[in-house]
């Protein structure tokens, strides 16, 4: 079960896992139906819960209950943080900083866009780590701890170093071909059971660029990179 909007990564009893492609709406949009509508529609699925989302523009791993209990059980860990996400990025941009923590309260634009705000009443959260890729391009291994919209596209907006082909956050490049943003690790636990799944990029003229394509392999295990740990997050204690 794949077709041009999303290729299957994995299906078991209680959930299934599929890979997003970039410019493929979750949602339905003017009577034409969104990803969670052509997969429920195409499975023949009696239920199917969405457990999280992602930007049209942005592609990578999604995973949808099956049951209702799964659908509790995942939304829940999302809730309180326990799933660990990575995303890769490009951006052309000189960045203010390299590597850390980005955090603040996002607050609506102009245009449909968010902003970022000194506030931390209810901040979006994001670590990174970041490294050159030539020709002034920079590669971004992104952490949320927090999933608000349009969250790590205002974060690398926020130091200078807006994602390559978005253009709603200030990328002026001219022929791009999709918005450098890609959710390529994910990790939960269901049933007792942990499962962790990661698919590199596919799609995107700069992704398939060999130099590209052995920095990324170097992020293939995020999980092991040096992370420093935050405060309030996901109950875990301060170290930065």
């Amino acid at each position: 079960m794949s077709d041009v909007f999303f290729q299957l990564v994995d299906e078991q009893e209680d959930f299934l896992l599929v890979y997003k492609k970039p410019g493929v709406s979750f949602h339905s949009e003017q009577g034409e139906p969104g990803l969670f509508e052509i997969i429920r529609q195409r499975g023949g699925y009696a239920q199917l819960y969405p457990v999280h989302r992602l930007d049209k523009v942005t592609s990578g791993l999604l995973v949808f209950a099956k049951t209702a209990e799964a659908n509790h059980q995942l939304c829940a860990q999302f809730e309180q943080r326990l799933t660990q996400k990575y995303y890769l990025a490009i951006s052309a941009g000189k960045p203010i900083k390299k590597q850390g923590l980005i955090k603040g309260d996002m607050y609506p634009a102009r245009r449909g866009a968010w902003m970022l705000g000194r506030t931390l009443e209810n901040p979006a959260i994001t670590q990174f780590f970041s490294q050159g890729l030539g020709n002034g391009q920079r590669l971004y291994v992104l952490k949320p701890h927090t999933g608000k919209t349009h969250q790590l596209r205002v974060a690398l907006k926020s130091i200078g170093a807006p994602i390559v082909g978005d253009s709603l956050y200030g990328d002026r490049h001219a022929g791009i071909d999709r918005v450098y943003l890609h959710a390529f690790s994910l990790a939960f636990t269901l049933n007792g059971v942990a499962y962790r799944y990661s698919e590199l990029p596919r799609e995107g003229n700069i992704f398939n660029e060999d130099s590209v394509k052995q920095a990324m392999c170097a992020y293939s295990n995020p999980w092991h990179l040096a992370w420093p740990v935050l405060s309030g997050v996901g109950g875990m204690a301060d170290s930065v």
